[in-house]
C-alpha cells in the first residue's frame, strides 16, 4: 500500500521529456504571442516574412523576465516584439546613437507614446558608452547594425569598435548572450565598407567578440542568400531586402 502513489519510471521519464519539450518551445511561443498581439503597430506584420523575428528570437533563446539591451533600436520594430516577449517582469533598454536618431525618431517616439510599452526605456548614447550597469543584462541584441561602427555621418564617429565590444561584455551578466545580425561582406573586404556599402564581414565581428572574451554559442543560416554578390550596397534595388546576413549568438 505504501507504494501505491509511486509513479512508474517510464511515467516519470515521460514527464521529464514533456517538460523539456515545453521548455524548448517557450521562446517561440513567447514571440508568436507578441507577433499576434492585437495592440501591435499597424504595418509591422508586413515585415515579418522578411525579418523572421520568430525564428531569430527563438534561435537567440529569449525568455520571459529577461532584461534586454537593444542596440541601435531604430524605429522600434523589434523593440515592440522584445517588450511583449519578455513580459511585464522583463525590461528592454533601447539604445540609439544621437547622430543618427533623427532618421527614425518620429517612428520611435510614436511607438512609445501613451506608455504603450511600459517595460521599455530609451537611451541616446554612442555604441561605446552604453547606459547599463555592469553584469546587468541577460541579452544584448544588435540587429543589422554592427557595420555602423565604421559609419561616420557628418564626420561623427558612432563608437570605437574595440571599446564598443568591451562595453557589450561589461553589461552582460555571466552567461548572458549577444545576438549579432548584419549584412555580410566578402571575406577579403576591409571594415571601411561598413560606412559605404553598410556591410561587414562576419569574421571582423568574430574577432572583436573574441577580443573581449565572448564565445560563439551558435550560428544560423536563417538569413543566408548565396545569390548576394556581397559587393554592392544594401540599398541597391538589386539586393535590398534580400542581402546575405550572418546570424551569430555569443555568450559571456
Amino acid at each position: 500500500m505504501i507504494f501505491r502513489n509511486i509513479l512508474p519510471l517510464w511515467t516519470i521519464l515521460s514527464f521529464i521529456l514533456a517538460s523539456a519539450v515545453t521548455h524548448a518551445q517557450t521562446s517561440a511561443e513567447l514571440v508568436q504571442s507578441a507577433l499576434t498581439s492585437e495592440d501591435r503597430q499597424a504595418g509591422d506584420a508586413d515585415d515579418d516574412a522578411r525579418r523572421m523575428p520568430l525564428e531569430v528570437l527563438a534561435f537567440a533563446g529569449i525568455e520571459e523576465g529577461m532584461t534586454i539591451l537593444e542596440m541601435e533600436a531604430g524605429g522600434g520594430y523589434y523593440s515592440e516584439i522584445l517588450s511583449r516577449a519578455v513580459g511585464p517582469n522583463g525590461r528592454v533598454i533601447r539604445q540609439n546613437p544621437p547622430a543618427i536618431f533623427s532618421f527614425f525618431s518620429e517612428d520611435a517616439e510614436a511607438r512609445l507614446a501613451n506608455n504603450r510599452l511600459p517595460n521599455v526605456s530609451s537611451t541616446l548614447v554612442n555604441f561605446d558608452d552604453l547606459e547599463a550597469d555592469d553584469n546587468s543584462i541577460d541579452m544584448v541584441t544588435w540587429i543589422l547594425g554592427p557595420h555602423e561602427l565604421w559609419f561616420a555621418p557628418g564626420g561623427e564617429n558612432l563608437g570605437d569598435p574595440e571599446n564598443t565590444f568591451a562595453e557589450i561584455a561589461r553589461v552582460l551578466k555571466p552567461g548572458g548572450v549577444f545576438l549579432a545580425i548584419d549584412h555580410n561582406a566578402a571575406s577579403d573586404s576591409s571594415t571601411d565598407i561598413g560606412g559605404s556599402l553598410h556591410r561587414i564581414y562576419e569574421g571582423h565581428i568574430a574577432d572583436l567578440a573574441a577580443g573581449v572574451g565572448l564565445d560563439l554559442l551558435r550560428s544560423s543560416n536563417l538569413h543566408s542568400n548565396e545569390n548576394d554578390p556581397l559587393d554592392v550596397g544594401v540599398f541597391d534595388p538589386s539586393i535590398q531586402g534580400r542581402t546575405d546576413k550572418f546570424v551569430l549568438l555569443y555568450q559571456k
